[in-house]
């Protein structure tokens, strides 16, 4: 495992890093017990950034998390959560007030066990775009809230994630220097989708960690291939699926190839990737610390070809 400097923050985090989504049981249904094991593997291969939030099902995810992390010495491990979108009932709902982020922190650290955490994130700003206040609101309220709760030694790190990379060049614009010390990304720097790269300098002038989530993009570098609410158009996830197939006659799973990818970029801290299954997390712990068939990159690359840097909305 490989460990890089997260921006100026002091932490070094591995290039692969453990998304705790899927313990919310928002892919699939998942055990407890299975879900605890995976975050268990995780740590015993060598991965030593955990991110989650309370939306990944409803505050499921957290709440299975906390039992797993009350069996890891917390110097293992460095966490992170996040603030701002939640949900009940299925329902989604968005709160980016300071007062409703600061509660949030704290509800947090009960269902996760601890009394600190390490890197709190304003989830997915782009929702807050489109209400009252704009993204005005995350500089002027939300990322204020959560640097009094730095100033009181409850959480180490600010950060902000969001899909629209123009959202968060925008919020680190409009804050005052040294307030966003992270931003988390995803489906931006994958096989077919590499925009992330036209980000790095300015993330890097600003001093600003950047952490890649999403490898298989929620599923479309995948044998499986995309879930039917993914948002990709349809002739992405054709030539994502021409892709994958082209891999399987190689003898090389596209999953395989999606991570080593993902994980290989020195300028990016480190790669969220999400399961619940312990074998899964060991296997892909394997494929992060081998090196990519850089051949087979460019011939899936060269498949995906004009598709490559289409996106979608978030949801």
């Amino acid at each position: 495992m490989q460990y890089r400097e997260l921006g100026k923050t002091g932490m070094k985090i591995s290039h692969l890093c453990f998304g705790a989504s899927s313990l919310g049981s928002v892919f699939h249904e998942t055990k407890e017990a299975e879900s605890i094991e995976a975050v268990e593997t995780a740590v015993e291969g060598g991965i030593n950034f955990i991110d989650v939030s309370p939306y990944y099902g409803h505050y499921k995810a957290e709440t299975v998390l906390g039992k797993a992390l009350k069996r890891i010495p917390r110097e293992k491990y460095f966490l992170s959560t996040k603030v701002g979108r939640y949900g009940k009932d299925g329902v989604n709902t968005w709160d980016y007030s300071g007062k409703r982020a600061t509660e949030s922190v704290y509800e947090s650290m009960e269902r996760l066990n601890v009394d600190f955490i390490d890197l709190i994130n304003v989830h997915d700003i782009e929702f807050q775009a489109a209400l009252e206040g704009g993204l005005q609101k995350v500089v002027d309220e939300t990322l204020p809230a959560l640097v009094e709760l730095k100033k009181k030694g409850v959480v180490g790190h600010v950060g902000i994630t969001d899909l629209q990379l123009e959202n968060l060049k925008w919020v680190i614009d409009h804050s005052e220097e040294g307030t966003v010390e992270s931003v988390l990304n995803f489906c931006h720097y994958c096989l077919n989708d590499d925009k992330l790269v036209d980000f790095l300098d300015f993330f890097e002038q600003k001093g600003i960690g950047v952490i890649n989530a999403s490898p298989l993009s929620m599923g479309l570098l995948s044998v499986r291939g995309v879930p039917d609410w993914h948002p990709a158009p349809k002739p992405l996830v054709e030539a994502c699926a021409k892709a994958a197939q082209h891999c399987a006659d190689k003898g090389y799973a596209i999953e395989r190839l999606a991570i080593q990818y993902s994980v290989n970029n020195p300028r990016i801290a480190g790669t969220l990737f999400s399961s619940a299954n312990p074998a899964n997390v060991k296997r892909n712990i394997e494929w992060a610390n081998e090196e990519p068939d850089w051949e087979l990159v460019k011939e899936v690359q060269d498949i995906i070809g004009a598709q490559k840097r289409v996106s979608w909305a978030n949801s």
